[in-house]
């Protein structure tokens, strides 16, 4: 599918020779060297990414990081020194001031995180003025306005002019303003971040079940990692002008790749992100049905583990093999003891962690299947314990898992 929106190696340079430094970039120089050896300031460096029809794009970096700069460039409030900005396969950067003028008034709309509204026109008024100003008569921008003031759930305040408002209500008439025009993009700069925490969220939750049914293509700015994963389809972390990691907020919280991304989500609550998938392993044993009882003792000893799962010659559940119930038989039948495997709870990959605490109470671990029902792991306790306390892979793999030995008992889940 052709993206509605597609940035490619964009670059945006302060200075007093902005193309003179592009050309030193472009040939291997960092952003800290030319502004040391020229003046000049490399705010986007090669930036490139695509965004489909109806996603939310999340730039997020810190202060400094070229975020702002960048969602400007997009609509060229802010010109760009080098680089391609096609918005739905038409080139953003090659149009004539008269061009740019018609684009952003019909196809790219703007919310600025200070709200913008004229103190003195009344809400419905502020909503009407992109209206206003590209000619539509005055019943049609009425009727628009009060439209998008119902969509944010402002329609009894069209008539009142902003000193009346909240906060958090004033970003909802910008918002409203920015729909009205019906643009097919969208360009969201740090919205929400001068509302107070619970005005905030609330308006992110509003936010998401307004896209649900506008289903507009939008970019969306911001410093807080909380609202970036709550909010994106994509996510993108910047840094010093470059994009760091792309992907979805999930990749980004399981498989950062260095430590400044990681860093973001060291306060996010993981049981939101994480899925059964990324704590499944193959530490606790996976065992053919039809093994002997000496070889799944042996096998559940080596792991350290208390169970084993269970599975056919198709790699599917065929039940739970416990170390203490073989064991306590082991003296009647020997190597030849008649196994008679107990239910193995399963979940797919995709199983939420807030599902998974009440599954494991019992200290049976969980057989974790793919979409065709095949095991492609399990997980216990302990591996929601390593998870949530961000243990390191690397750690996990040194000490094959059983570094910390947590049991449902002394995580209080029994």
């Amino acid at each position: 599918m052709k993206p509605m929106l597609e940035v490619s190696q964009l670059y945006k340079i302060y200075g007093p020779s902005p193309l003179t430094a592009l050309t030193s970039i472009k040939k291997g120089a960092v952003g800290q060297h030319v502004f040391a050896t020229s003046g000049n300031v490399v705010a986007v460096d090669d930036v490139s990414f695509s965004v489909a029809k109806g996603e939310i794009f999340t730039i997020m970096g810190l202060s400094g990081s070229g975020k702002s700069t960048l969602v400007r460039c997009i609509n060229r409030i802010i010109e760009p020194t080098s680089g391609s900005i096609r918005l739905d396969g038409e080139d953003v950067v090659a149009k004539s001031a008269a061009e740019l003028r018609a684009l952003r008034r019909n196809r790219i709309a703007m919310v600025f995180q200070n709200f913008a509204l004229l103190p003195h026109k009344t809400v419905r008024q502020n909503v009407e003025l992109g209206l206003l100003i590209r000619g539509e008569p005055e019943s049609e921008r009425r009727r628009k306005a009060d439209a998008a003031l119902e969509q944010v759930g402002l329609d009894k305040w069209s008539d009142r002019r902003p000193d009346n408002l909240s906060g958090g209500m004033k970003q909802r008439v910008g918002l409203a303003r920015a729909l009205a025009s019906d643009p097919d993009v969208l360009l969201m700069d740090e919205p929400f971040s001068a509302l107070d925490p619970l005005i905030r969220s609330e308006l992110q939750g509003e936010l998401l079940k307004l896209q649900r049914n506008i289903k507009k293509t939008i970019v969306f700015i911001t410093h807080d990692f909380h609202e970036a994963v709550r909010l994106s389809d994509q996510l993108a972390v910047m840094r010093e002008g470059k994009f760091v990691q792309v992907g979805t907020p999930h990749d980004i919280v399981v498989n950062p790749t260095d430590e400044y991304v990681a860093n973001f989500s060291r306060e996010l609550d993981r049981t939101r992100i994480l899925r059964a998938g990324d704590v499944a392993h193959m530490r606790i044993p996976v065992e053919e049905h039809t093994a002997s009882a000496s070889h799944l003792i042996e096998s559940m000893h080596k792991a350290g583990k208390a169970f084993a799962i269970l599975v056919d010659g198709d790699r599917k559940v065929a039940g739970l093999a416990s170390r203490a119930g073989l064991e306590k038989n082991w003296d009647i039948g020997g190597n030849g003891v008649n196994l008679t495997p107990g239910a193995a709870n399963t979940v797919t990959t995709s199983e939420s962690m807030t599902r998974l605490f009440s599954l494991v109470r019992d200290g049976s671990p969980l057989a974790v299947v793919d979409g065709s029902g095949v095991v492609v792991g399990a997980l216990d306790a302990s591996d929601i314990a390593c998870q949530l306390a961000d243990i390191s892979r690397d750690a996990e793999n040194r000490t094959g898992g059983r570094a910390l030995q947590i049991t449902s008992t002394n995580m209080g889940l029994s």
